[in-house]
């Protein structure tokens, strides 16, 4: 089963129960003709997640077959990304590198973007982007996956850029700038992953019932990145970040230089609450669209909602776990977690 479901070159449509000679067939089938460049990179895409995100590595595991990988390789070219331009040494280099993710995404959907322009990608991949991040780029599924929410999530990392800018130090003013920016960094990563769902699933879905889910999937994106900032508000303080509204500051006569200052504060904690309360907001109102999904996805995509809930849960709480900045969930907690949503 391996064998069929990392290779789709070599078997482009994959029954729900192959027969026994097709197993035999990937059995029989040479090394020689496996491609080696993808295993390597769906190797290092799933070491990306373990490091990265404890909570979407959990839930990754209770996906199955061609979803699961392709779910994990565009985890991992969105955390190149970011890690590309959140490690630049300067502005400029962050820009440049936002400049050259955006000319591979022209490239790749690009109006002659076809398998005879593969090579040309693949030269544009090789020449301009570190050998750590090749992989990750050569992999994403752009066949089946939109083109607007990857330029949407680059407009994202620019707002992070900007954080370092001269011109727009706090680019986060009021509620609609954060929700644009969470909406940018997120929800379009929960759009590109019900494409992803949409795509494997054997059962189709009516063009409204799919803009219906994916508008849902974004509202859930958002609330899972109001968490993240939550979580995040002394980390990000560490590299001059702000992401907590300018206009919640001033209700409370802050500014962001005092978050800076004290992320830890009792009035950051506060606005912390006031931020999960937001995101528990549009968790509730957008979580029964889970129930929709077609029925290999739903658990799955439970578990991967709830385990990042939880963090947000566990903020809320007194005395809670903090590892390298962090608030964490205790594992056995999320593999509780994990189980009730997987069974409900």
């Amino acid at each position: 089963m391996a064998v069929l479901e990392t290779f789709p070159t070599h078997y482009r449509s994959l029954p729900l129960l192959p027969s026994p000679i097709l197993l035999v067939k990937a059995l029989i089938l040479s090394t020689s003709k496996y491609d080696s460049r993808r295993i390597t990179g769906i190797s290092q895409a799933l070491i990306r997640l373990q490091k990265k995100s404890r909570s979407f590595y959990l839930a990754s595991g209770v996906f199955q077959g061609r979803l699961r990988i392709d779910l994990i390789l565009l985890y991992s070219f969105c955390r190149v990304a970011d890690d590309l331009i959140d490690n630049a040494s300067s502005v400029a280099e962050a820009q440049k590198w936002r400049l050259q993710l955006s000319e591979f995404l022209d490239m790749a959907y690009g109006s002659g973007a076809t398998s005879r322009n593969r090579p040309s990608l693949d030269r544009l991949i090789a020449t301009t982007f570190p050998v750590s991040a090749q992989t990750a780029l050569q992999l994403l599924p752009t066949e089946y996956l939109s083109s607007a929410p990857l330029y949407s999530l680059l407009q994202g990392f620019e707002t992070d850029v900007e954080f370092s800018s001269q011109t727009s130090r706090y680019p986060i003013e009021d509620e609609a700038d954060l929700e644009t920016y969470a909406s940018r960094v997120a929800g379009t990563v929960a759009e590109l992953c019900l494409e992803l769902v949409h795509h494997h699933s054997r059962t189709s879905a009516s063009p409204s019932q799919r803009k219906r889910l994916t508008q849902a999937g974004g509202r859930m994106g958002i609330a899972l990145q109001y968490v993240n900032i939550a979580r995040d508000i002394a980390v990000d303080a560490g590299i001059g970040r702000v992401y907590i509204p300018t206009s919640w500051l001033k209700e409370e006569q802050m500014s962001p230089e005092t978050v800076l200052e004290a992320p830890d504060s009792p009035i950051v904690n506060k606005l912390r609450l006031r931020l999960l309360a937001k995101a528990m907001n549009i968790y509730k109102e957008t979580r029964g669209a889970i129930e929709e999904l077609p029925l290999e996805a739903r658990g799955p995509m439970r578990v991967a909602v709830e385990s990042y809930i939880e963090i947000g849960r566990v903020l809320t709480e007194e005395n809670y776990r903090v590892k390298a900045g962090r608030a964490t969930v205790p594992k056995l907690r999320r593999f509780k977690v994990a189980w009730q949503s997987l069974n409900r």
